[in-house]
């Protein structure tokens, strides 16, 4: 041959993969001249020009074009829901593929179908056809097949649709056509006289059953199996193939554990397992579900790193987001940038996230300008797909749907596929998952349009699942050289018992217990898992053994919070200014108060909505709004006519506030809990004792709330003596009498009065004492100071009758609890683990660690443990 020119030859196949395989091949042995193709690419070739069958995107995009102008008689009403894009997408393919004429029917879900399918092919490209009209012209221009194609070879192909038949058998008599069926059967329908059938002997692999526990289980030890294969020296990757007739039950666990080695996803993988995927479908959470600042924050993350809008924003804005508010509704967000000044931006105010939620707050309807605003590359493509293939209130659904290639190589992979892909690409060594009951075979389902009672499922899917599946599992058998693994999960991923496949045979079936130990690990964790000796002298095992142990014992132990005397974070903590809460934590909680104070710990917040508010939640709404209340009456005279119109006011800022930067509940809830802020506003301004009320009185170097006035400085230092702590924070209401010679101290409480007398209440109660004393520290010792509870609830006012000599009680128990803090003993206290421990979880599961521990740990604290016992 000269030129490198060879003879024209034609081979038909049936998957891409099968496809890639087969050019891979000619290329290695310099097949010029070779054709490979689909039996759809060579209809449209036959007919000639720019032809071109109708491919998938193509069918979506059309339908959707048409479907809101088109009269679909019955189907009209359901038109625009989710997912009738795609059930319309398969009526047609199934119908084309069975050669049914849709525009003879005479029933009136025919009719509907038909006036879909006029519309669609009006709407797509001029050079695209249906298969019937791919035949229709390929049988007209027969004359042109031996120069277009020469011999003619279909490799791989169990089935052939109806609508393909009559032009093969045409085309049989125009150029030679071989049916290499290998050890497959061969279709009745095929006319032996004019195509000439080769045949090759079943293969006779090694076939093994085993059960695992579950599908995820299944999936590790089929990466197993692959890595055995690899490591043993027996097969190459492009040998070895897992498959399945519902690949999508397995992908996600797949996916996680092929981080150790390349398996090619043949069927693609979720566009939401990539970045550009994930950010396609953070702006369709936003758009379908509102805004809130975790949405807000994720998409921020994703989108940051791209041009666009996001990334012009100010480096480091969401710092201006209060933590813990949801900013759920356009209007919160709208409050919050209001409130922004030039000081709180890095680069100063910056109206581009104004127009960023306006944008998003415009939800589904504005999908395509959103996409087309915030998305680039990758990620737009993405998004476009999405809303071709089906409407934007199914944006999150549709984007679950959509597969992209995953960018390796099948030549060099071993490769995860559907069974179907297997049976027309053979590999030497294939393991099959999921051989379960009603998913392998799977059932037979009716369309979701043209029911059985219209049109026959038989006739409108000659080739259905069920079948597809039996013939696919008989062709994998037959064509698999050297070694098949038939698996199947023994019970489901709700811990259901599942039923064995009717397709496994009889044979012995291997039981794979869950924690077995691999011949072959295929990763790091899997290999030291299988190693317990090799784990334990690993320096994370060896601790983790460590605490385990020590939690089991009775004694106290460097895992239980004990640390060396005066180490340097210890050191640190206690030499912060205190206030009375961490004071409380460190009487009753000292591993607490180390946690929180020294590791920085904090209970993580939920950013969701809350039903109610919880009471630490509600006591703060109500000490902010009578805060405020007291600050208008102030402005006003102090006038008391004046307290309801205050209360009022005071409600309606504080919500505002409130709402913008913190959680609350629904409208409904939201309200009825503002109402009884204000009935309980308006009791606790109606105790008022002294000539001038303040409210919210920052001492010992707390900030100011307001701009309103206080008594004194509030930066200077309240130092309690003889106990080495400084501290500071902010009186509830302080009174005082016009000849200031008189202040009363009030804390304000929303829970229930106790049912005793209470002073210190076991180390709860530090705020009238502590209070009265800085007031006593600022305000000098000549003034008469007295300080009480005010139990809202319940119009209870409980004093404290000596304050001076319960400060010189709780100083003697401050000193204690800070001396044996110093020495080492950060363990538990009364309050570990309790209902409002918000570090509870950071503690071993249950009760029964604290009770094992309370004993040595009430021993290590020693005279620190007098203070629960305190009245």
């Amino acid at each position: 041959m000269k030129n490198g020119s060879s003879p024209r030859r034609t081979v038909i196949a049936h998957s891409r993969l099968r496809m890639r395989e087969l050019r891979l091949e000619a290329a290695r042995n310099r097949r010029h001249g070779l054709q490979i193709m689909t039996f759809e690419q060579l209809a449209a070739r036959l007919a000639g020009g720019l032809t071109q069958p109708v491919d998938d995107e193509a069918l979506r995009e059309a339908i959707t074009a048409v479907l809101t102008e088109t009269d679909l008689g019955e189907l009209d009403g359901i038109k625009m829901l989710p997912g009738t894009v795609g059930a319309a997408a398969d009526t047609l393919r199934k119908a084309w593929r069975a050669g049914l004429d849709l525009q003879a029917g005479e029933h009136p879900r025919l009719g509907s179908i038909a006036s879909l399918e006029r519309a669609v092919v009006a709407a797509l490209p001029p050079s695209m056809m249906r298969p019937a009209d791919l035949v229709a012209a390929g049988l007209a221009r027969l004359d042109h097949a031996p120069a277009l194609f020469g011999p003619i070879e279909i490799v791989g192909i169990t089935e052939l649709s109806p609508v393909w038949r009559p032009l093969l058998h045409a085309l049989a008599g125009c150029v030679p056509v071989s049916w290499n069926a290998g050890p497959r059967p061969v279709p009745d329908w095929l006319d032996r006289a004019a195509v000439e059938i080769v045949r090759d002997a079943a293969k006779s692999p090694e076939v093994y059953t085993v059960s695992t526990a579950t599908a995820y289980h299944e999936a590790v030890e089929a990466m197993r199996w692959a890595r055995a294969l690899l490591a043993s020296g027996r097969a190459e990757p492009a040998d070895i193939a897992i498959a399945s007739a519902t690949p999508g039950e397995y992908d996600d666990h797949l996916l996680a554990l092929r981080a150790s080695l390349d398996l090619h996803f043949v069927h693609g993988l979720t566009v939401t397992a990539c970045r550009e995927g994930q950010a396609a479908a953070a702006l369709a959470d936003i758009l379908l579900r509102g805004l809130s600042q975790t949405r807000m924050r994720r998409l921020n993350t994703l989108l940051r790193a791209h041009a666009g809008p996001f990334a012009d924003l100010p480096e480091g804005w969401t710092r201006i987001l209060p933590p813990g508010a949801p900013l759920s509704s356009p209007e919160a967000w709208t409050r919050l940038i209001d409130r922004v000044n030039a000081t709180d931006w890095p680069d100063g105010n910056d109206p581009a996230l104004a127009a960023l939620v306006d944008l998003l707050s415009r939800g589904i309807e504005a999908a395509g300008d959103a996409g087309e605003t915030l998305l680039r590359g990758h990620a737009r493509e993405i998004w476009r797909r999405a809303l071709a293939e089906g409407p934007a209130a199914s944006l999150d659904l549709t984007l679950e749907s959509l597969r992209q290639d995953d960018g390796l190589d099948p030549s060099v992979s071993v490769c995860w596929m559907p069974a179907s892909a297997l049976a027309a690409s053979p590999r030497r060594f294939v393991r099959l998952l999921g051989l379960n009951s009603a998913r392998w075979p799977r059932a037979i389902v009716e369309d979701r349009l043209l029911s059985d009672h219209i049109v026959p499922t038989a006739e409108l899917d000659p080739l259905p699942v069920a079948a597809a599946d039996r013939r696919d599992f008989a062709t994998i058998l037959a064509t698999t050289e050297c070694e098949i693994v038939l698996s199947r999960a023994r019970r489901g991923e709700d811990g259901r018992l599942l039923g064995r496949s009717t397709l496994l045979p009889q044979a012995d079936e291997t039981y794979v217990p869950r924690n077995r130990v691999p011949t072959h690990a295929f990763s790091e964790t899997d290999r030291l898992m299988a190693r317990p000796d090799e784990f334990r002298h690993l320096p994370q095992a060896v601790a983790a053994s460590n605490c385990w142990s020590d939690w089991l014992r009775a004694e106290i132990t460097p895992h239980d919070g004990v640390v060396r005397p005066d180490h340097p974070v210890i050191q640190a903590i206690l030499k912060r200014t205190q206030s009375a809460s961490s004071l409380r934590l460190l009487l009753r909680n000292p591993l607490g108060f180390v946690w929180r104070y020294g590791l920085g710990w904090q209970a993580p917040e939920s950013g969701e909505d809350p039903l109610v508010l919880d009471p630490s939640a509600m006591g703060d709404l109500v000490h902010q709004t009578l805060d405020r209340a007291l600050r208008m009456l102030e402005e006003d005279g102090g006038l008391a006519s004046q307290t309801r119109i205050a209360m009022e006011a005071a409600a309606t800022e504080v919500a505002a506030s409130w709402e913008a930067e913190q959680a609350v509940p629904p409208p409904v809830i939201w309200h009825r809990t503002l109402d009884e802020v204000r009935r309980l506003g308006r009791r606790a301004l109606a105790f008022r004792d002294e000539d001038v009320a303040y409210g919210e009185v920052p001492f010992g170097g707390a900030e100011p709330k307001s701009d309103g006035a206080i008594p004194w400085d509030a930066g200077a230092a309240v130092e309690i003596a003889g106990t080495g702590f400084a501290i500071k924070g902010y009186i509830d209401r302080l009174d005082i009498a016009a000849d200031g010679r008189r202040a009363l101290v009030r804390d304000y409480k929303t829970g229930r009065v106790p049912k005793d007398d209470i002073v210190l209440d076991g180390g709860r109660e530090l705020q009238r004492c502590l209070y009265a004393y800085a007031v006593r520290a600022l305000l000098g010792d000549e003034i008469s100071i007295a300080a009480s509870l005010l139990y809202l609830h319940e119009d209870r006012d409980l004093r404290l009758d000596d304050p001076d000599a319960v400060l010189g009680t709780l100083t003697g128990y401050l000193l204690a609890a800070r001396t044996s803090l110093a020495s080492g003993g950060a363990v538990m206290g009364v309050d570990t683990g309790e209902t409002y421990d918000d570090l509870a979880f950071a503690l071993p599961a249950g009760t029964v660690y604290r009770i094992r521990k309370a004993a040595a740990a009430n021993e290590r604290l020693g005279e620190a443990t007098r203070v629960w016992e305190a009245p």
